[in-house]
């Protein structure tokens, strides 16, 4: 029997604002002391009111402009209660049925490259939870508070995802948009990005009994959880069994999604408004001024570049990757090279190298004036493509500019037929079959000596005028 899958993602994005959501605590303690950005507001104690983040308002809604949301002209914040060691005031401050945004939608590729549009039910604002230590082989937790009070943007889709791979491609589109408006680092291994994902099966046009899944702290385990338990259910299904409104938690080590608790309704939450926060009102000059900030998104990037620029998918879709990398992409384009070429050279040579040196783009050393610069060297026939890649290697050990290195190295190419003339001498003595081959019409032998020569003067041969004098010497007939 053959089932439709539906799924729906609720996202957790740290926003990485100065101070914490409510109070003016340092956010961004990630490395601090445990429990030394804290105060009375974001422990919970007595007696003390929050005051909102501006700024992590603002970014949201941006954030929900950039998703093609629907900003709601009046907002509030309500208390969402329960109670958990990592919540100090045993309620959290969140938004329920009036959030800052809803009604968007973000276009995703399928396995096959077809686009669909998952919908958006809303984007909201709240405050994070502090951290749950489990040290290993003990029987205790320790809690950290650093964390409690970070604001914390939530997008949460309606069920339009249809298998594992289009979740794990939206939310790593959506991880580029954020990282694109600057409003978080959204790094899932440190916890910026959380997912929990509701997947259920039907076989009609009548939605199944939807399982949330918890415990996913990377793309690829998104896309592993959701093929379990699509395989799960469908078994489960196909035998006569019923599926049950439950959470999930993932277990990566054994590859399998174990029962956490049963689901709980908004009920069991007893929302009501926040009574120290008044509502919000925007007005729609504030909106469209919020609007203006937005700049070019990472889809539209990459489609202007392969349709004005006139690069491949994939050379577009990697250049688009981090806005640092089509930043630079461009810069090198100011300095008048071609944008294949410049693709080329950031594709293969500057990412290639940073890769095997097990680092990543922005820690590299060659400004894109430097990289432009090397290759013009390159077109001109200053230095040959090999020195190019010499030079290239030293720029990204020491930062130097080409210029510098070529002359500090003496690596321009020899043109001077003199100096030439002593090395082909050289090649041809040593290479009399190459010699004969070329006499008997390979034209491939002529390359082949051609390279010899380059290989004896490391490079610093010119092509051109190496290629001049050989033939004129062979056809000669004289090598020697």
């Amino acid at each position: 029997m053959k089932f439709a899958t539906n799924i729906g993602l609720e996202i957790h994005i740290q926003l990485k604002t100065k101070s914490k959501m409510f109070c003016g605590c340092d956010n961004n303690a990630e490395d601090k002391p445990a429990n030394t950005a804290v105060c009375p507001i974001c422990m919970g104690f007595p007696g003390v009111l929050p005051v909102a983040n501006k700024q992590a308002i603002s970014w949201t809604l941006k954030t929900a402009l950039a998703l093609n949301c629907q900003i709601l002209p009046l907002s509030k914040f309500d208390r969402k209660h329960y109670f958990y060691p990592d919540l100090p005031k045993n309620y959290q401050i969140s938004q329920y049925d009036l959030p800052f945004a809803k009604n968007g939608w973000l276009e995703v590729e399928n396995e096959k490259g077809e686009r669909s549009r998952v919908r958006i039910k809303r984007v909201h604002l709240e405050e994070d939870t502090a951290k749950l230590i489990h040290p290993e082989g003990a029987d205790y937790s320790l809690v950290d508070f650093n964390r409690a009070g970070t604001p914390l943007m939530e997008i949460v889709t309606e069920p339009d995802i249809t298998s594992p791979f289009e979740a794990r491609v939206f939310l790593q589109e959506l991880r580029r948009i954020v990282r694109y408006l600057g409003v978080s680092d959204a790094d899932m291994e440190k916890g910026h990005l959380r997912c929990d994902a509701n997947i259920s099966l039907r076989k009609d046009e009548t939605l199944g009994t939807p399982v949330e899944i918890k415990n996913m702290n990377s793309f690829r385990m998104v896309e592993r959880a959701l093929l379990y338990e699509q395989k799960r259910q469908a078994a489960l299904l196909e035998q006569g069994g019923r599926i049950i409104r439950e959470t999930r938690g993932w277990l990566d080590k054994k590859g399998v999604t174990a029962v956490q608790r049963g689901k709980e309704e908004a009920s069991d939450y007893r929302y009501f408004p926040e009574p120290d926060l008044p509502p919000f009102v925007f007005s729609g000059s504030e909106i469209e001024k919020i609007r203006t900030t937005i700049g070019e998104l990472p889809r539209q990037r990459k489609e202007r570049f392969m349709k004005k620029l006139g690069l491949s998918l994939k050379e577009a879709a990697t250049l688009t990757e981090t806005e640092e990398l089509a930043d630079y992409f461009e810069e090198v384009l100011k300095e008048g090279i071609s944008p294949k070429k410049a693709a080329n050279w950031i594709l293969v040579e500057l990412l290639g190298a940073l890769r095997e040196e097990g680092k990543v783009f922005g820690k590299q050393r060659i400004s894109p004036s430097d990289l432009a610069e090397l290759i013009k060297l390159i077109e001109k026939g200053s230095i040959s493509g090999k020195i190019g890649k010499e030079v290239f290697r030293q720029m990204l050990k020491t930062g130097s500019s080409p210029q510098w290195i070529i002359k500090n190295q003496q690596l321009r190419l020899v043109k001077d037929e003199q100096p030439l003339y002593e090395a082909i001498k050289e090649v041809l003595k040593s290479q009399p079959a190459a010699c004969a081959d070329y006499r008997r019409g390979k034209s491939e032998a002529l390359q082949f000596l051609i390279g010899q020569v380059m290989k004896i003067t490391k490079g610093q041969a010119d092509p051109l005028v190496t290629r001049k004098i050989l033939k004129e010497v062979l056809n000669d007939g004289k090598t020697n």
